[in-house]
């Protein structure tokens, strides 16, 4: 018999899921529960404003609200509930009561000896006989992994499922005979077949979706009506599930999110199409594996520390699609039925949000450059091309001053392509100039003797100085430069302290005695650590004692006393005012003191990234986009290195490598820096640097040589490593400033 026609009967054996009826849904109690996305969106909001418990905003006991799905079979209609209420007294009968769990009492260590004897004997039939009872229905599948049989699942601290015996009995399961895996998928089959709600149900489904099973391709049809009827779930049960989902290990989390992610790429592009049902019958599929995906998200992110990096919820397939198409559809239609990934933006890579920031600019810079031809062309007057580029000219004696004029003055013109012109300089702006212009910028600004900002040691960060000025039109150039840096793939080499990203993605508030609109969010303890250490060291101290008015600021050289609230000198913290004094004394030095400061570099910031992407951002992601990523990998980059008078396999080459993949961390960082002016790599990686290795004839006792602007290291033919290192090391150790040349 040939293989195909095997496969065939195999699919005819199984109960034809594909015809399987809808869940039933409780339509009358739709008014109780928010949708699944504002579900998921209060979750996020909860995560932003730090606290660590959230819940339903209005739970029914009766009530279950259930998202309207697609039937599965067409023919399917739903019947009339009706209330017991209305029925005459001779046909009303008593409620059934709820099924009894069998009592099931094997434990770990009976089923590992079970699996060990089955193993030596070849027997499977008692391993067989537990497998085919416990996934038999959701009843059994309670009777086998709940601590107590008949407990009641009310808690969110305690699933009461015994995790430890289920996490067992999975690991078991793959390493059995073909029968036995079969007959469970048959059982779990059986349960789609019985299933109803109720938080029994609620958690057998979380027990249901560790089954290491459905990572097989052959198991996804089966997969994707659990993964259904998860997201159909009341939204009370999906606040269960959230914070069971907590409990699980970090291994165990991390296993359901690659799964998750995996049944998505592979529905986006298969590798084999004919062996997965047309997209156009199971276009559900990716949906309810997002929204599923989506619980596991706001699990990790309400979890202190969070179980695993936002970062491993990235899908990379979603890299290489046309990603604009969702994002016009999320624009247009919002966090409505209608599916986006863009509704669920912790699915998509950086480099994914920086595709969509910079398309959805040259979309608004071609239609301003557009209806500029036009107006030209009307007035009949010369069509110049250059009005499709930002045209920064700049005296290098004046930097800052031109730089700040030019920005000023070309307001509507950010969102093009930036091109720069040093005055009285002959060359075109292939990226060079730009780069540089950047640079030099940069470490003007952030100079400590230009005082905008303070170098914090304690932090290895700049923050704002809280210095009172009548112009903060310089913040604001550094805010427009952070958002042009983004549009132009620029890396900056800023260290501005996590809680200033947040602040920049928070919406703008314009406070009634304040004439600039600034991002308000509130900012924790946390926040204050990663900007001031010793600070929050002192605040935490328990012999401490402080008034309400003891915050001290240093000005130009002057340190100066600020009252948090009318007379606080003389007001002493005790234990009960603590939590007060605590959260005035951030909101001052993080808010209050540098309010000006920061309105006018968050207007500039958003005067060049005015843009729904920005919704798309966590803080950390806004700070990659400005400063590139801390995660060196110097081989990527020997891979991706271009040469000029040299070759891959010439013994300099063979010697600087050698040398440089040999490097501590932090020289590796040193050496980045030493020729692109930043030690982080850009969002695309190291292929983003264009990096080129070029040849100097000149005596071997000079030193390597750097070109910045074009992240370019000019090298002396070393012929040893001994001595490419020593001469490598005092260079990149001794740069000083940006090694500008």
């Amino acid at each position: 018999m040939k293989e195909g026609e095997e496969k065939e009967r195999e699919r005819e054996r199984l109960p034809p899921i594909a015809n399987l009826p809808p869940p039933a849904l409780d339509r009358g109690a739709k008014q109780h529960f928010p949708s699944f996305s504002t579900f998921i969106s209060n979750v996020s909001q909860k995560r932003d404003t730090g606290s660590q418990n959230f819940s339903p905003q209005f739970i029914h006991p009766g009530g279950r609200h259930v998202r309207e799905l697609p039937p599965i079979c067409p023919d399917v209609r739903q019947k009339q509930r009706i209330s017991i209420d209305t029925l005459p007294i001779e046909a009303k009968a008593p409620f059934p009561s709820d099924p009894v769990i069998p009592l099931r009492t094997k434990t770990i260590k009976e089923f590992q000896e079970d699996v060990e004897r089955a193993t030596a004997s070849g027997d499977w039939r008692t391993v067989q006989d537990f497998y085919l009872t416990t996934f038999d229905s959701f009843l059994e599948l309670n009777a086998a992994f709940k601590k107590e049989a008949n407990a009641a699942f009310s808690t969110i601290e305690d699933s009461g499922v015994n995790t430890k015996f289920v996490s067992t009995v999975y690991d078991a399961l793959i390493h059995t005979p073909p029968d036995i895996q079969k007959s469970v998928l048959k059982g779990i089959i059986n349960m789609k077949l019985a299933f109803s709600y109720g938080h029994d149900v609620t958690a057998a489904s979380a027990v249901s979706l560790q089954n290491p099973q459905y990572s097989s391709m052959n198991t996804y049809v089966i997969y994707a009506h659990l993964l259904r009827q998860i997201t159909a779930l009341a939204e009370a049960d999906h606040h269960f599930l959230v914070h069971w989902f907590k409990k699980l290990s970090p291994r165990r989390f991390k296993a359901l999110v690659e799964r998750l992610l995996n049944f998505i790429s592979t529905r986006l592009l298969p590798a084999r199409p004919e062996e997965l049902p047309p997209m156009a019958k199971c276009s559900w599929w990716i949906p309810s594996a997002t929204k599923v995906l989506a619980l596991l998200n706001a699990a990790n992110s309400i979890s202190t520390p969070p179980i695993i990096p936002f970062t491993d919820f990235y899908n990379l397939t979603l890299d290489h699609i046309d990603i604009m198409e969702d994002y016009q559809t999320w624009q247009t239609h919002g966090n409505s039925n209608r599916f986006s990934f863009c509704q669920y933006p912790f699915i998509l890579s950086t480099v994914t949000k920086k595709a969509i920031i910079q398309r959805d600019s040259e979309q608004q810079m071609i239609s301003m450059a557009r209806q500029s031809l036009v107006d030209k062309v009307s007035r009949r007057q010369r069509v110049d091309m250059s009005l499709l580029f930002l045209n920064i000219k700049v005296r290098r004696q004046q930097l800052l001053s031109d730089s700040l004029d030019e920005l000023s003055r070309k307001r509507a013109d950010l969102k093009k392509k930036l091109k720069v012109t040093f005055v009285g300089e002959a060359g075109l702006d292939m990226g060079g100039l730009t780069k540089e212009w950047f640079l030099l910028l940069v470490r003007q600004i952030f100079h400590t003797d230009f005082g905008m900002f303070t170098y914090l040691k304690d932090s290895n960060c700049h923050w704002f100085s809280s210095w009172k000025c009548d112009n903060f039109s310089e913040f604001r150039l550094v805010g427009a430069l952070m958002g042009l840096a983004v549009y132009n793939s620029i890396t900056l080499d800023i260290h501005f302290p996590p809680c200033c990203y947040k602040k920049l993605l928070s919406p703008p508030v314009l406070p009634c005695d304040q004439n600039m609109p600034v991002g308000v969010t509130t900012l924790t303890l946390d926040d204050l650590q990663q900007v001031m250490p010793v600070r929050t060291k002192g605040l935490l101290s328990e012999n401490a004692h402080f008034y309400f008015s003891q915050v001290f600021q240093e000005e130009l050289g002057i340190i100066k006393s600020y009252n948090l609230r009318p007379g606080g000198d003389k007001i002493p913290v005790t234990n009960q005012n603590r939590k007060e004094y605590v959260q005035l004394y951030i909101d001052f030095l993080l808010n209050k003191s540098i309010y000006k400061q920061f309105a006018a570099f968050y207007c500039g910031f958003h005067s060049v990234c005015a843009s729904n992407a920005l919704l798309l951002l966590r803080p950390e992601e806004v700070e990659i986009l400005v400063c590139g990523s801390p995660e060196l990998d110097m081989n990527a980059l020997q891979k991706v290195t271009q040469y000029e008078g040299y070759s891959k396999v010439d013994p300099t080459i063979r010697c600087f490598w050698d040398v440089v993949l040999a490097f501590p961390l932090e020289l590796q960082k040193k050496l980045l820096h030493f020729a692109t002016g930043s030690d982080r790599v850009p969002v695309g990686g190291m292929t983003d640097l264009n990096f080129k290795i070029a040849k100097i004839d000149v005596s071997n006792d000079w030193l390597p040589v750097s070109h910045t602007c074009f992240n370019q290291i000019c090298l002396p033919p070393y012929k040893s490593k001994k001595e490419m290192k020593q001469k490598l090391t005092i260079a990149i150790s001794n740069a000083e400033g940006f090694g500008l040349e």
